[in-house]
Parts: C-alpha cells; structure tokens; sequence
C-alpha cells in the first residue's frame, strides 16, 4: 500500500472531463484532467483524489491486477500517483545577473 490518497489515470480520452473522471470513481472526491498550457487540449492522464490513503489503495484493489478502468469508451490505466511534492520548475542555478567572475 501507498501512503498517497491520489491516482493517476493515464490513456484518457482528449474528451474527458474533470467531472467524468471523478465519476469513474465514485468513491472519489475529486478529479482533475491534465490540460496542456500551450494548447489547451488534454494531455490524456489526470488525477483522482480520495479522503484517504486507504480508500485509494480499496479501489485499486477492485480493478484487479490489470488496474485497468473504462471512461469515455477507453480503457485507462490507474496507479498511485507518485508524490512529486511541489512541482517546482526542476534544476539550475537560480535567475538574477550571474556575474560570479
């Protein structure tokens, strides 16, 4: 079991919604589909949010070892979302006028 109360769901329609996704899963208390910042389309995954660790870990129990789900006509793939924490803007050496001579 993981300790994260949230999953992904990966292979989902450009047509699903927030809402549809969170419906998928009636058990969850939120959904959120992905959207490219550049295009404004989906990037085909997003994430499912439970009140808690182990409701996520129940329903990945209930879709068996394929882990698989149907939303919008397709199959998707459900797993633990990894913890990511924070979502920076990965590595560098920071802004500002670098001199350092």
């Amino acid at each position: 079991m993981s300790g994260s109360s949230s999953l992904h769901v990966s292979s989902l329609s450009y047509d699903t919604t927030d809402d549809g996704l969170r419906q998928a899963f009636p058990d969850a208390t939120s959904g959120k589909v992905i959207i490219d910042r550049e295009t404004g389309r989906s990037r085909g995954f997003g994430f499912v949010e439970f009140t808690d660790p182990e409701t996520a870990s129940n329903v990945l129990e209930r879709l068996g070892p394929e882990r698989t789900v149907y939303i919008d006509s397709r199959q998707c793939r459900v797993n633990y979302a990894r913890g990511g924490g924070g979502g920076g803007r990965g590595g560098g050496r920071g802004g500002g006028y670098g001199g350092g001579r």
